[in-house]
Order: C-alpha cells, then sequence, then structure tokens
C-alpha cells in the first residue's frame, strides 16, 4: 500500500442525508473541548466502538486492515465535531462545511511524529478563523467507520469511498482500508509501517456489523503495549540533566508506582508535564511484580 490514505476528491454534489443511515442519535448539549464553555448540562457521550487487542485468526482475508494512526479520536454527530466523551472540539466553520448530517467515526490527524502539535491545535478554545493562518488547514478527519449505516463493514467501507467521490471538502478524508491473502503479508504492512514511524494495525472483520463498546471484530495490532499512568512526582536529572527532569514517578489505575526516565525530549525535560497529569508510556511485558518492563514516556494523553 503506496498511500497512506485516500484524499477527498471533489465534485458538485452534496450528501445531506443517506436511506441506510439513520439520523436519530442524541445530539451532544455542551460546548466544550476539556475547556467548557456550558455550564448548563454535562456532554452526551457518543456509543463509540472500540477496538480489542489483536488475538490470532484463521482466515486474514476476511479482514480490512489499516494503518492505526497517531491521532485525536473524533466523532462527527452530524452538526459537531466530539471527543469520545462528548465534549465539543472547536473547530472552523470552514473545516467541517459541507459533512453530511449523519455520523462519522473518525481520527483526526497531522502526520506520524506530529501527535503533540496535532493535540495543542485541537484543544484550542477559539480556533483560528483566517484559514491561510489556521493550524487547523493542515488536519483531515480521517473517518473510518459510520455508527448508524445497517450494513457489513465491507458495504461501510464502499459507503466511505463514496462519499470522498460526493463531499467537496478537503479535510474529509478516509483510512486505507486493504485486504491480505495471508499472514506474512500482514506481517510486512506491520513491519512497514513501524519502520515508517507508525503506530500499528487495525484489523476489522469485513462481516461485521457496528457494536457499541468492545468488539471482537475490531483489533489493534501493535509491536508493543502501551498504557496510561499519572504523574505522582519528579526526579531530578544528573549530569547532562543536571538542573532538569531526570524521571517521573507514575500511578497506573492499579496503583502500581515506578519510574519513567526515557523516552523525553530536551523540551520536556525543561518543562515536564505536571503533577496529576496523566500520560500514555509504552513498555514490553511485565515483571513478576506487575512492573512494566522497559517503561518509557510516549505522550501526554489525549483531549477526551
Amino acid at each position: 500500500m503506496k498511500n497512506l490514505c485516500k484524499w477527498s476528491m471533489f465534485s458538485l454534489s452534496l450528501i445531506i442525508s443517506d436511506p441506510s443511515i439513520s439520523q436519530t442519535r442524541t445530539q451532544p448539549k455542551t460546548q466544550e473541548v476539556t475547556q467548557q464553555t456550558s455550564h448548563s448540562s454535562q456532554p452526551t457521550k457518543p456509543k463509540l466502538q472500540h477496538a480489542v487487542s489483536y488475538h490470532k485468526i484463521d482466515d486474514i482475508s476476511q479482514y480490512y486492515v489499516s494503518e492505526k494512526l497517531d491521532g485525536v479520536r473524533g466523532h462527527w454527530d452530524g452538526k459537531h465535531l466530539v471527543t469520545r466523551q462528548g465534549n465539543r472540539i472547536n473547530s472552523p466553520n470552514w473545516f467541517t462545511q459541507h459533512w453530511p448530517a449523519f455520523p462519522i467515526d473518525g481520527e483526526l490527524w497531522l502526520d506520524r511524529g506530529q501527535f503533540q502539535a496535532l493535540l495543542s491545535c485541537v484543544s484550542k478554545h477559539q480556533p483560528e478563523i483566517n484559514k491561510q493562518k489556521s493550524c487547523w488547514k493542515e488536519v483531515r478527519f480521517m473517518m473510518f467507520d459510520l455508527p448508524n449505516h445497517q450494513g457489513a463493514f465491507s458495504q461501510r467501507v464502499e459507503k466511505m469511498q463514496s462519499l470522498l467521490m460526493q463531499i467537496p471538502s478537503p479535510y474529509l478524508a478516509m483510512i486505507n482500508q486493504v485486504q491480505f491473502k495471508d499472514i506474512s503479508a500482514l506481517d510486512a504492512k506491520l513491519n512497514s509501517v513501524i519502520k515508517t514511524q507508525g503506530e500499528g494495525l487495525m484489523l476489522h472483520l469485513a462481516s461485521a456489523h457496528y457494536q457499541q463498546g468492545r468488539n471482537s471484530a475490531l483489533m489493534k495490532l501493535k509491536k508493543h503495549q502501551d498504557a496510561e499512568a499519572t504523574i505522582v512526582g519528579h526526579t531530578k536529572g544528573k549530569g547532562k540533566y543536571q538542573g532538569k527532569l531526570g524521571a517521573i514517578r507514575v500511578k497506573t489505575t492499579d496503583g502500581v508506582i515506578f519510574k519513567i526516565g526515557s523516552g523525553f525530549s530536551d523540551y520536556q525535560r525543561a518543562n515536564p508535564p505536571e503533577i496529576g497529569t496523566i500520560i500514555t508510556y509504552k513498555y514490553n511485558g511485565l515483571t513478576q511484580a506487575g512492573i512494566p518492563r522497559f517503561a518509557r514516556f510516549w505522550r501526554v494523553r489525549a483531549t477526551e
């Protein structure tokens, strides 16, 4: 697969509705990202589908395979972009102009290795209205599913591809979906993605219907494990890191406390994440004591 994604193609027709897609979803009632601008009600959490970790399968040809993008999960509810928790993402009006009036699941994305720049852009209280000055002009909403479509995933893939042909928006794109004949091709694809600093792969059973919550028909495949923890302390650096961050002490949701001393940029060592910040770290298995092996800092958790 040479192209990471299939970019939008333009035409004059505009899709407003589709008979195969229900438009009865409850709309979010707030105006917030993580920074709330409405205090009268709580956001409505969208009923999203989530992947499970990869498990061995007998026939890889029955699955669509796509790259797992290092972006921010987004949900288009037909009117607004929201996070997985239902908080409003304050995108410019021109970014979502001409988008359809039914829900789309996707990932806000800049490029590989650009997660922090993306997070800084999409978390702003007020987006830059001037398109030429706005960071949003480089962002794409990479759709990967249609929650209200009643068909199998293979049919939803076809529908998403047709949307790109009909909606005149350069900011709506699609994660490329491919199929392989054998596991060796899947391994080669994973190695290729990892070599170019990608995160991993997603496998989606072609015959599967959209299902709220964890769905065993949707799997994520990585070469490392990752998890979240809360920063509970800082350790001062030594040697070349004198006067800067040496390591962070973190606590997992299971109550395990340990240190992470690698994976930080020079900027992060000079300006470490604050105590109480939730971070994501990579690791390779657990010790007998339940402590992550070779834990290294990855990033501050995405906007919820």
